[in-house]
């Protein structure tokens, strides 16, 4: 959970960098949506870390953000991709009810953010 924790925390950031470096409004306005999907999933997570585990996990950024958009753009496609099957698979690995939902409900927020992150990078 820790791995999901600072994953989404890192995305906050990178989208925040997306969402200024982004072309035309639509683009910052589903960015900006997506970044705020990222900050429901990380509140949730560590409420739940904190929860399991009665101790708070300071997140760490382990990937840097590139500063070129297409090549953020692109970055963000695969992290989404790679998050949708980390979440599947601690959903799946789970018996704790509250932890399967949330990772299931993130990993289908993942994908969605993957299709816009795709389209954005035609």
């Amino acid at each position: 959970m820790m791995k999901a924790i600072n994953g989404e925390y890192a995305a906050i950031a990178c989208y925040q960098k997306l969402k200024n470096l982004a072309p035309t409004k639509n683009e910052k306005t589903i960015i900006n949506e997506i970044r705020k999907d990222e900050i429901r999933h990380f509140n949730t997570f560590s409420n739940l870390y904190t929860q399991l585990t009665g101790k708070k996990h300071t997140p760490i950024i382990t990937e840097k953000c590139p500063s070129d958009y297409k090549k953020g753009i692109d970055y963000a496609f695969n992290d989404e991709q790679e998050t949708v099957d980390l979440y599947l698979d601690i959903a799946y690995h789970t018996d704790n009810k509250k932890v399967k939902e949330e990772f299931l409900r993130a990993a289908h927020d993942e994908q969605n953010h993957a299709v816009w992150f795709l389209y954005f990078l035609r």
